[in-house]
């Protein structure tokens, strides 16, 4: 499974119109996606920094039993991944968004049955950077003088090696700034709640991207990435992408994944 993989990345057209997509009415989305045959390096093995690259694969194991339960997930797993950020950032304090996001592979026909379960479909970034920094700002510690502070997914894949879906990211080293669309994000909660939004970015193509994706993840794994970033040193965001691996195996599993989002604070 590992080694270089040429394959489409789902890109977005710049039509000169804002887009807007849906968590889960997709059919109302306006983007235009223009896949691309690109190169994907594995990073299996290779070392990265969340300040350069804007990712890296960890070791972690969970003891939640069942993803599926949100109670599990945000009794046991948030702390977890407060624990893991800040040992893999040396950050002072962790504030997790206690739900976890489920995704499925669309072979296995459970996204009907779930709130944003989609694989991302197209490159895009969660949040714009000033999003990103009202987000930052609205669950920073009060009374507290900060020096830095930094948004961060973590990524599981539950279901365990090989993946046919797997999670593409983009070195934040390559990405330029232009590519980056604003966009609108909209949820659309199932049973009637208010539809809510904020902006973020969707990623016209740029030949000078350089793709990364990490081999046969297992469960005991994940994969910690940067959506933004307060420092303008250190790597700010990281566009994603799921892709179809085109050597996965004609009977790997159906990716089931599960997704966290943190802020990490530095205390001046």
């Amino acid at each position: 499974m590992s080694g270089t993989r040429t394959a489409a990345i789902a890109y977005v057209r710049d039509t000169g119109e804002r887009p807007r997509y849906y968590a889960n009415a997709h059919e109302k989305d306006t983007i235009v996606v223009a896949p691309q045959p690109m190169a994907i390096a594995d990073m299996r093995g290779v070392r990265t920094s969340l300040d350069i690259e804007g990712c890296v694969l960890v070791a972690h194991r969970s003891e939640v039993a069942d993803f599926a339960d949100p109670e599990q997930v945000a009794l046991i797993h948030a702390p977890e991944i407060v624990e893991l950020l800040k040992r893999e950032t040396g950050c002072d304090e962790v504030v997790v968004a206690p739900r976890g996001i489920l995704r499925f592979s669309e072979r296995l026909g459970e996204n009907a049955r779930h709130d944003n379960s989609h694989p991302a479909r197209f490159a895009h970034v969660d949040v714009s950077a000033e999003t990103g920094a009202r987000f930052r700002a609205q669950s920073a510690p009060p009374d507290r003088e900060l020096a830095r502070s930094a948004q961060y997914n973590v990524w599981r894949a539950i279901s365990g090696a090989p993946q046919d879906v797997p999670l593409a990211l983009c070195d934040a080293r390559s990405v330029a700034g232009p590519e980056l669309l604003r966009a609108d994000a909209i949820f659309d909660p199932p049973g009637g709640a208010p539809e809510f939004s904020f902006e973020g970015y969707v990623v016209a193509h740029d030949p000078g991207h350089r793709w990364l994706w990490f081999s046969g993840m297992e469960p005991d794994e994940a994969i910690v990435f940067k959506t933004s970033e307060s420092d303008p040193q250190r790597a700010q965001c990281i566009p994603h992408v799921a892709f179809d691996d085109p050597e996965a195996p004609a009977g790997a599993p159906p990716r089931v994944s599960i997704e966290m989002r943190a802020t990490g604070y530095w205390f001046a």
